[in-house]
């Protein structure tokens, strides 16, 4: 993925980084020469500055890694001049994308950061449109097509050139989502979990890439390109200046969800499942799989976060056995066991040490008079 910038400098040296790992496919590069081809210029330098040969592109099996992609994509586009590499109507000139986030700062926090660039967005393509939305906790940032993507021309595509405007309108939404989820996460300085990632074509060969590229379920032959995420995000800060923005369109790296190890809401997201799902197993392996996180992550999130998952499944036992005490009349045996103790003497000790009574002691004190 291509770094966001606005000023020009010398193409990238090419330099494999020991132990990268080759994952990204050469479908992506063969979408991204349609550029070339619909341009009438040559990519023979940006392949060799990215160490691709012919026999790679020609092996549709083969992968490469992500410093090289980062190299052909901003060559591309700098040579291009077009960073949109051929996906619209007209070109979006080098720097475009930096200039949508520049144009984003300050906001109070995400919700209205990305619907400033979303609306600026707009004022140099009418080829899309990007859209968010909110309903019941989740948040949704979708895309509207408003004409083929990559092809010149409103003609219908036929053979071949009908073959070369899906690649180039697949890797048109997969960039955008990229850029936007990146965005969203470099803005407010947090992982960004998605809860799901929907795509408006079959799945394609290379379809096992996606769940590295976006961290959430991955579905195709959706209504239209989207993904979403917890609403509460929107809420978050934006936490970035017109001086953290120079540094970011300096660094070698493009925006990336990677970079950002920390997950603000994550804490809020693990009660939020605890609560949801009282009758689950919450070990750590369960509520880290309903998460998309690895076991270890779980835990290292939360420990940044100052927050154990114990800790946490504790708060949301005392607070589902203080609401079935307080507005229920079931048994204590009968709330013991709908907070998941198999015994009533065992969840009494466990009340107590979290309130400093037991629960029949909290019940009559907590009853109207």
């Amino acid at each position: 993925m291509p770094r966001l910038d606005s000023r020009r400098r010398p193409a990238p040296t090419p330099r494999k980084r020991p132990g990268a790992t080759a994952a990204t496919p050469i479908a992506f590069v063969n979408a991204l020469l349609l550029a070339y081809e619909r341009y009438g210029e040559s990519p023979a330098a940006v392949l060799r500055e990215g160490q691709i040969t012919p026999a790679m592109l020609r092996d549709p099996e083969a992968l490469i890694t992500a410093r090289q992609m980062e190299i052909v994509s901003e060559g591309a586009m700098r040579q291009l001049d077009d960073e949109a590499l051929g996906w619209f109507s007209r070109k979006l000139p080098w720097g475009t994308l930096g200039m949508l986030c520049r144009a984003s700062l300050p906001s109070p926090n995400l919700e209205v950061a990305l619907k400033r660039w979303f609306r600026h967005h707009r004022l140099v393509t009418d080829d899309l449109t990007l859209e968010l939305s909110s309903a019941a906790g989740r948040a949704t940032v979708a895309i509207r097509e408003h004409r083929p993507l990559g092809a010149p021309s409103p003609a219908p595509l036929r053979g071949a050139a009908e073959i070369r405007g899906r690649a180039m309108r697949e890797f048109c939404l997969l960039s955008y989502l990229r850029y936007v989820h990146g965005f969203a996460c470099w803005a407010v300085d947090s992982r960004i979990s998605l809860l799901e990632v929907g795509f408006p074509f079959p799945r394609p060969p290379h379809g096992a890439v996606y769940p590295l590229l976006f961290p959430g379920p991955i579905s195709f032959d959706a209504a239209q390109a989207h993904f979403t995420f917890d609403a509460r995000y929107l809420a978050l800060p934006q936490r970035r200046d017109d001086r953290a923005l120079r540094a970011m369109l300096q660094h070698a790296l493009p925006l990336t969800v990677l970079q950002y190890r920390r997950d603000r809401l994550l804490v809020a997201r693990v009660r939020r499942h605890l609560a949801e799902h009282p009758g689950d197993v919450h070990d750590a392996e369960t509520v880290a799989r309903h998460l998309h996180l690895s076991t270890r992550s779980l835990h290292r999130h939360l420990h940044q976060e100052g927050a154990t998952l114990q800790a946490l499944k504790d708060e949301v036992r005392r607070d589902r056995a203080v609401d079935l005490l307080c507005r229920t009349e079931k048994p204590v045996k009968q709330v013991a066991l709908a907070v998941g103790f198999g015994d009533e003497k065992a969840f009494s000790r466990a009340f107590k040490a979290w309130t400093g009574e037991t629960p029949r002691a909290y019940r009559r004190r907590a009853a109207p008079a």
